[in-house]
């Protein structure tokens, strides 16, 4: 899908969307998995993600489904919960979790988070109130931010 991000790509499993990721990526296909291209699957996806980047959507009804342990399972439910427009540092999402002490693996888990955006790993900051990691790089981190109209510090 092309966005004013760039290309993103969207995989959906049968219970929901699996992945949305930044094209730039070189994912090799798991052979788990049998991939068919279908347009027809990703159209509701495309559709709130055109909403979202006019500015019109604020929240995602597209059901996920998200596969990790169960650490960062709880790590991408708590990064649901951060209302549009609104930032958390990790140290927050750590604390959120019950796990104060996790805030580099919390980091971790949003490297590691499969659905960009919709879990919305752009809105974790450093303790600082800056910009620091990003999956699609911190110029889109600040972009998203931007749209959403989130108060950071500047790159």
């Amino acid at each position: 899908m092309d966005s004013p991000v760039g290309p993103l790509a969207l995989v959906m499993s049968n219970a929901g969307l699996m992945r949305l990721e930044f094209h730039r990526k070189k994912n090799i296909p798991d052979d788990k998995f049998t991939w068919v291209e279908d347009d027809s699957r990703t159209t509701p996806v495309r559709r709130e993600m055109e909403q979202y980047f006019a500015g019109s959507r604020r929240e995602f009804s597209i059901p996920l489904d998200l596969r990790g342990t169960d650490f960062q399972l709880s790590c991408w439910r708590q990064l649901l919960k951060i209302p549009y427009g609104e930032t958390r540092t990790y140290a927050d999402i750590a604390r959120a979790i019950r796990s104060p002490k996790a805030f580099r693996a919390v980091g971790m888990a949003n490297h590691d988070n499969p659905v960009a955006i919709i879990v919305p790993c752009h809105r974790v900051l450093a303790s600082s109130g800056g910009l620091c990691g990003y999956g699609g790089g911190l110029d889109i981190k600040q972009k998203l931010l931007e749209l959403e109209g989130a108060r950071t510090l500047s790159l």
